[in-house]
């Protein structure tokens, strides 16, 4: 069994999540040396070590429950198709020595994003996001696998995987940066957040990184481009595309979109194509049909097309390049680009979703009469599996496919769900603080339609 190869190329009953006032007041980036918001910062941290943070489950603190009756969690690697990888200075894997094993959560209430090992369930760092009050929410995993993270409040920060990427910004010689949990860094503090770029919009929820280029003779991902979708709060015609330059958070490219008619949430969630274009929807608690947007990657032209009436939540494009959106009211619906049209399954409905190797789309099941998640075939569209949650789970939001075919489901309590598709059983990382999470943390989907079937 082996790692999967990279390709080459606070919430009410009806499933919405809460907002905040927009802080943010620049459209300049930021440097994270800036230290003016240091006092917010360490209020923050203190809180966090009182309210029960963790520096991380070890595996003798992870619960394993298996709703089968087994002991022990089976691990199994039936994921599929090792997707084609490069050969030669790379060693067989897309970007060198980069580890995708980790799963990025945003702890809305605490300002931060926890680094999870999805293989050793240990938290490995945890970052403030924003000087003040961000309210993050998305995160999105680029093909070098850093993150970048989506508050709610305005603005993008970029967070670095790997230590060795990480540059001395807060003045004191050497790399410092936080081991997770209760270990949190001032504001400008922690050299491994790469750059904050505040934006001053009142709601800003989707992001999603463009995969770029791979130059092998550096063994390494040039271009990448962090995508998001902001606006003005219960502004239609506010909603705007803005493209931020993946090395320095500088923004190269907006789009103004002022057909849109939004409400309160506005743009909901984002996601690649197999084509490099970028696709979005708008929040479903503005009536069960919304709009369903997609920015030519290249040219930055757009089209626009009205959902069916499924009160838009989940999103993702699975590998044929179709996007899906759960809805949690209605159905799920997915988009076919070529004709223009929506296939449904009215049957279900959900929040979190995203495809595993075997063209599985997994989603988080709403409403929470049990908490579960459905497995769907991608092509018909019908129910396959349907896994329960330990009990106690509390309102199970966001979906992810990890590297080694495990499904990871956040709530909106203190933990993440890792499962085993196959053998149906459950590993439990606790210690978060506030989690809000269902876009692509871990990296998967972009890598998927970075290198689609065929």
């Amino acid at each position: 069994p082996a790692l999967l190869a990279l390709g080459l190329a606070a919430c009410n009953g009806n499933g919405e999540d809460g907002s905040g006032e927009d802080t943010a007041t620049s459209l300049a980036s930021l440097s994270v040396g800036d230290t003016t918001a240091s006092s917010v910062a360490d209020t923050t941290a203190g809180s966090a070590s009182g309210s029960g943070a963790q520096t991380g489950t070890s595996a003798s603190d992870a619960t394993t429950s298996d709703p089968t009756g087994a002991d022990t969690m089976q691990i199994s690697f039936d994921v599929g198709v090792v997707p084609d990888a490069g050969k030669g200075p790379c060693g067989g894997g897309m970007g060198g020595d980069i580890d995708f094993s980790y799963i990025w959560v945003a702890n809305s209430s605490q300002n931060a994003v926890s680094k999870i090992n999805t293989q050793t369930l240990i938290e490995e760092g945890r970052y403030l996001v924003h000087p003040g009050n961000g309210n993050p929410s998305r995160t999105s995993v680029s093909l070098s696998g850093d993150v970048a993270i989506a508050n709610r409040n305005g603005g993008i920060t970029k967070v670095y995987a790997n230590v060795e990427d990480c540059q001395d910004v807060n003045g004191t010689p050497g790399i410092q940066t936080s081991s997770g949990g209760a270990d949190l860094l001032a504001w400008g503090q922690d050299d491994c957040v790469a750059w904050h770029t505040p934006m001053a919009y009142s709601t800003q929820r989707p992001v999603a990184w463009s995969s770029g280029t791979f130059n092998p003779a550096a063994c390494a991902w040039e271009g990448q481009s962090v995508w998001t979708v902001s606006a003005q709060s219960g502004a239609s015609g506010s909603v705007v595309v803005s493209v931020l330059d993946g090395e320095t958070g500088v923004i190269a490219d907006t789009v103004p979109i002022p057909e849109i008619a939004i409400g309160y949430f506005g743009p909901y969630g984002a996601a690649f194509d197999t084509n490099g274009d970028f696709w979005f929807v708008d929040s479903g608690n503005d009536g069960p049909s919304q709009e369903l947007v997609r920015v030519d990657g290249g040219s930055l032209a757009y089209d626009i097309w009205m959902t069916p009436p499924i009160n838009p939540y989940g999103f993702t494009v699975d590998t044929l390049g179709r996007p899906w959106i759960a809805g949690y009211a209605g159905g799920i619906a997915r988009f076919d680009p070529v004709t223009e049209t929506f296939d449904q399954n009215n049957s279900v409905t959900g929040l979190g979703i995203q495809e595993d190797a075997n063209g599985i789309m997994w989603m988080a099941h709403y409403p929470w009469d049990i908490e579960r998640v459905i497995a769907i075939d991608r092509d018909t569209m019908a129910i396959v599996d349907e896994i329960n949650l330990p009990a106690g789970t509390s309102l199970a939001k966001g979906v992810s496919i990890d590297f080694y075919g495990y499904v990871w489901v956040v709530d909106q309590g203190t933990s993440a769900f890792r499962i085993d598709p196959v053998a149906g059983t459950i590993d439990t990382f606790t210690g978060l603080v506030g989690p809000y999470t269902y876009s692509d943390m871990t990296g998967w989907g972009l890598s998927s339609v970075s290198n689609p079937e065929g």
